[in-house]
């Protein structure tokens, strides 16, 4: 059976992403969270458990780019909450998995981990030193997120990928919910090593003009 990601794991897993990508944490608004990312393409971001109505008045009282709505549901569940105006992103999933054992690496290739104000940071590199896949992780609230696991596209299908999540697994506590927000590439290889899918991780924003 198939668990949703409960209102606390989500503020947990963001947290932790925000942890891991040294971004201010979330803080609680409209009935979701959100996270000031203030970069040069995004003000912030707010993230939803659960479609609510506070949603539908958040998105009327948004009148510029660089502002996203997430919510872990459906693209067309989110997009009934939205001015007409508002466009979609790619689809994404909220997964679930755990902790398992690393698989050997092949020979010629090496673990490098480096952990730094409570994030981690993984690294298989190759004897040239070449970085093949990498990836970042953190824990808050009992939820160890995984994020921008990455594999150098000549490298795939090799475990790599799997080699660095069950590392950055490690670093999790046992009781720690394993969470992390899926494209639909990364979705294939995260069902093969056992997560699943919590549900469809909506996103929403006004385009540029």
């Amino acid at each position: 059976m198939v668990t949703r990601l409960t209102p606390e794991q989500l503020c947990g897993w963001a947290t932790a992403r925000s942890i891991a990508r040294r971004l201010p944490a979330p803080v609680a608004d409209h009935g979701g969270w959100r996270v000031d990312t203030a970069s040069e393409t995004e003000q912030c971001r707010y993230f939803f458990a659960d479609p609510i109505d506070s949603i539908r008045a958040l998105a009327a009282s948004i009148d510029r780019p660089g502002v996203f709505i997430k919510l872990c549901a459906s693209d067309a569940t989110l997009a009934s909450f939205l001015p007409a105006h508002w466009k979609l992103d790619t689809p994404h999933w909220a997964m679930i998995g755990g902790a398992w054992r690393r698989p050997a690496l092949l020979a010629g290739y090496r673990i490098d981990r480096c952990e730094q104000d409570r994030a981690v940071h993984i690294r298989v590199i190759a004897e040239n030193g070449h970085v093949v896949a990498s990836g970042y992780g953190a824990q808050a609230l009992d939820v160890f997120a995984y994020d921008r696991i990455v594999t150098d596209a000549a490298y795939r299908r090799r475990g790599f990928a799997t080699a660095v999540m069950a590392e950055l697994g490690q670093a999790a506590s046992p009781n720690a919910a394993h969470v992390l927000m899926a494209t639909a590439m990364g979705r294939s290889l995260y069902e093969t090593i056992g997560w699943r899918i919590a549900s469809p991780y909506a996103t929403a924003f006004i385009p540029p003009a």
